[in-house]
């Protein structure tokens, strides 16, 4: 969703591909227009960086990444460069490196693949087309309760992945939030070496909020799509785009008998993993597989151990008394959106709230569209605290929400920035938004929050003296949370 600024333009702005127009080459004649993208109009105009992304995906042969913050305009980026790259195709403007293969060149229309991770956001990317000019009856979703290909069809990658039809078919593909579709991932890299298989200059076009572009694991990736334009959360900050993340470190402990249980399953996983010679996860699910032997009975009890810290560290007595204290006392009657690792700890959270009286509701990837959009549309009515478990991680656009609970346990920088976005999306109303995270002393919790703050590049060093106050720790064997709003 575009920022307040944008949504203060006039509703009467001619589409962005005609201000851009101006940057190519002059048409002797145009052949009537025929493409559902052709009839784009946004109801504002992109901003400078953002018109800057087009350019510079343009320029790189109509490929590349564009690495933007959450709330910045990814979505909106994406639309024009496919109205640009069906301009460059219909009337073959001298010069582009966009496709006329044989098989697509007598094809007059330009079928667009948008792919999204998450079933979500299949429905939000439908309705913004259709607010942004498109036909209804041009648009298809593609999924496990519907498939319809059409014109411009948004499909999630699981879905897509067995239809080689509709990846070849298509035009321009566009890849949302594509560093989930990592090296590791192998079925859903397929889908890079189906898209380019028939057509090698197909448009394509990858989004992402964050990417280690370090890592091995994007090399795939980084070689088709390199970066062409970035916009992080700093920047967008400072241009007034995004509201400022505060994040309010909470550090809570473990009861005496929680720390107990958490040391004996660290010793035994310290001991096992010096008897097998190794820690790494992969290597020891290659013993289990092994299976038989006492090497076997080791590794699954290694990964038994992990499963038992791991649960207790999600489901910790005092982190989620943080959480409901912080619900019930300071944001009551707020929309608050509440991050976890497990569905355990979602599940006792949830308890734990209504026994305090207090309605909140769980969202996840088992629920089915219907139940979802039920939720989402009582939410802030009926019930104030949203709990997810990764499914509204990614994509999913409430810019009124500038409150976040992040139950920490996380190494994921994705992931993170992904919370973070969720509560930063700017409006006339919220300058700032607050990330609480809530984390563990003397376990791997305090790592996440040092991302937490790396990934706002807003650490208490760069804060004046009451912000620094903000974000101090606050422990609950110490303090209460009064304290921190006095």
């Amino acid at each position: 969703m575009q920022d307040s600024e944008q949504n203060k333009a006039s509703l009467s702005s001619s589409s962005t591909g005609s201000s851009l127009a101006s940057s190519s080459p002059s048409l002797s004649s145009s052949p009537p227009i025929i493409s559902a993208i052709s009839l784009l109009k946004f109801p504002f105009k992109l901003t400078n960086d953002q018109t800057e992304a087009v350019d510079a995906w343009i320029t790189n042969a109509y490929r590349g990444l564009i690495i933007y913050s959450t709330g910045t305009g990814k979505t909106e980026i994406a639309f024009e460069c496919a109205k640009r790259a069906f301009e460059a195709l219909a009337y073959k403007k001298e010069g582009t490196n966009v496709s006329t293969n044989s098989n697509t060149s007598n094809d007059t229309s330009f079928n667009i693949l948008f792919l999204v991770p998450r079933i979500v956001l299949l429905q939000q990317n439908v309705e913004r087309l259709i607010r942004y000019g498109i036909p209804q009856e041009k648009i298809g979703v593609y999924f496990g309760e519907r498939k319809e290909a059409r014109e411009i069809t948004i499909g999630t990658y699981h879905s897509v992945i067995n239809n080689v039809g509709l990846l070849t078919n298509s035009k321009m593909v566009i890849f949302d939030e594509v560093h989930l579709v990592s090296d590791t991932t192998t079925a859903l890299r397929k889908v890079f070496d189906i898209v380019t298989a028939v057509d090698p200059k197909k448009p394509l076009l990858g989004l992402t909020a964050t990417i280690d572009e370090q890592d091995p694991r994007y090399n795939t990736i980084l070689s088709l799509l390199p970066p062409v334009k970035r916009y992080m959360i700093r920047d967008a900050v400072k241009d007034k785009r995004l509201a400022r993340p505060i994040v309010i470190p909470i550090k809570v402990d473990l009861t005496e008998n929680e720390q107990k249980i958490y040391h004996q399953c660290s010793a035994k996983i310290r001991n096992i993993s010096g008897y097998l010679n190794t820690s790494d996860p992969k290597s020891i699910s290659a013993l289990l597989r092994r299976g038989g032997g006492r090497t076997a009975g080791l590794a699954k009890a290694w990964f038994a151990n992990v499963k038992e810290r791991k649960n207790l560290i999600n489901c910790a007595k005092n982190k989620l008394l943080a959480a409901e204290n912080i619900i019930a006392t300071k944001h009551p009657s707020e929309r608050i959106m509440v991050f976890s690792e497990t569905i355990e700890s979602i599940q006792k959270l949830k308890e734990n709230l209504a026994c305090r009286g207090i309605e909140s509701m769980v969202i996840q990837s088992k629920l089915n569209t219907k139940d979802r959009q039920k939720i989402l549309s009582t939410w802030g009515k009926d019930f104030f605290p949203l709990l997810s478990v990764h499914t509204l991680e990614i994509g999913y656009d409430v810019p009124e929400v500038r409150v976040g609970i992040i139950l920490a346990t996380t190494s994921n920088m994705n992931q993170i920035v992904q919370r973070i976005g969720r509560t930063v999306r700017k409006t006339e109303a919220k300058d700032t938004a607050l990330i609480y995270t809530i984390y563990l002393s003397e376990t791997h919790d305090a790592s996440t929050l040092k991302m937490i703050r790396q990934a706002t590049d807003m650490g208490v060093g760069n804060m004046d003296k009451k912000k620094s106050r903000e974000s101090r720790s606050l422990s609950l064997k110490n303090s209460n949370l009064d304290e921190y709003f006095t």
